[in-house]
């Protein structure tokens, strides 16, 4: 139920970290408003940020032959065996915990290697 659906029963929120402010009422909404914009510039701020990082942090590590791509959890490598693994009807919760990744990885390489 939402905050208006409530009003009808005479409820009304206090916000008593802002000094008492009624959110209720015009006031308060437009608090809200402010602090909700405030908020939503820190978060898209943060992801400003972080991206740059993140680029680094990839090239970095495809200098080192590691993969950071999130798409792609396993190296080539790993997806032949993890293929092989498959085909000989091997529960894929057993290698999860081999190549500590997801089960989803796995259903990723499965799909791309029926669909190539």
């Amino acid at each position: 139920m939402r905050l208006r659906s409530r009003r009808h029963y005479g409820v009304s929120v206090h916000c008593t970290a802002l000094g008492e402010v009624d959110l209720t009422n015009a006031a308060g909404k437009m608090t809200m408003s402010v602090l909700i914009a405030v908020a939503e510039f820190e978060r898209r701020l943060m992801i400003e940020c972080t991206r740059p990082g993140i680029a680094s942090a990839c090239a970095h590590a495809r200098a080192e032959g590691k993969v950071m791509d999130p798409t792609c959890a396993l190296t080539d490598a790993q997806c032949a065996k993890a293929l092989h693994r498959l085909a000989a009807d091997e529960p894929v919760a057993r290698f999860t915990r081999d190549y500590r990744t997801a089960r989803q990885s796995f259903m990723r390489v499965r799909q791309s290697a029926a669909s190539a």
